[in-house]
């Protein structure tokens, strides 16, 4: 099963390019949904207008995810109308469908984490300071560590130390991913407005499907025909 983290982005775009993140985010996680492909939100970004989404990064997990991110990866255009200037002539808004190389997630497996046991402080009197039921906890792969005296049980501030590690790791994620985005802000930058890999029309987005008539394939003949001599 592959793993792949995507980002869809309004880039430098107004508004309405954030509300088209915001519509096409529903349109890809139905597909995910389709194809029976995992996903999580991994960070999201809401944009300056009610209902809108600057960017948003989520982790796919299924098979032949190249395959399904064929129609995805690249420029997606939608065709219509702002939503949110009445008078605005422009009728083609773009958004970026990218992958995210550098970032990698950070799971916690028990053996990776060093315990040390170490005598409780504070309130309890002598019987608290001369038992060692207080637990550092520390994540081997991150440096991440937590300190836990809540119970006089060493196995439970055990426990409680896996957990809260957990919780530390998954703001460290967060932390890498913004890094990550960070690094790769060409993406941003670079937004292809042309030959966009998929289209969408009008206030239910609907896809745009290529004419694939035989008219059209003659058509596109003769052009080339007429291009050679």
């Amino acid at each position: 099963m592959d793993t792949k983290i995507i980002q869809l982005t309004a880039s430098k775009g107004p508004a309405e390019c954030a509300w088209v993140v915001a519509k096409i985010l529903k349109v890809f996680l139905k597909e995910l949904t389709n194809n029976s492909i995992e996903y999580s939100i991994l960070h999201k970004e809401n944009g300056i207008e009610n209902g809108t989404v600057q960017s948003v990064s989520i982790e796919i997990k299924g098979k032949e995810l190249p395959k399904f991110l064929k129609n995805w990866l690249g420029t997606i255009q939608w065709i219509g109308t702002s939503t949110f200037r009445k008078y605005n002539k422009r009728k083609n808004w773009f958004i970026g469908c990218n992958e995210l190389h550098q970032y990698q997630k950070k799971t916690i497996q028990e053996h990776e984490i060093q315990f040390q046991a170490i005598r409780s402080s504070g309130a309890g009197g002598q019987h608290v300071n001369k038992v060692s039921s207080a637990v550092r906890a520390k994540h081997l792969k991150t440096g991440v560590q937590v300190l836990v005296s809540d119970s006089r049980s060493q196995h439970q501030n055990k426990k409680i130390a896996i957990q809260r590690l957990k919780e530390k790791i998954a703001k460290h994620n967060i932390n890498q991913l913004k890094e990550s985005i960070q690094n790769e802000w060409e993406n941003h930058l670079t937004l292809q407005r042309g030959n966009p890999v998929r289209v969408f029309t009008g206030s239910d987005f609907k896809q745009k499907k290529k004419d694939k008539s035989f008219r059209t394939k003659r058509n596109e003949l003769k052009n080339d025909l007429r291009r050679e001599f």
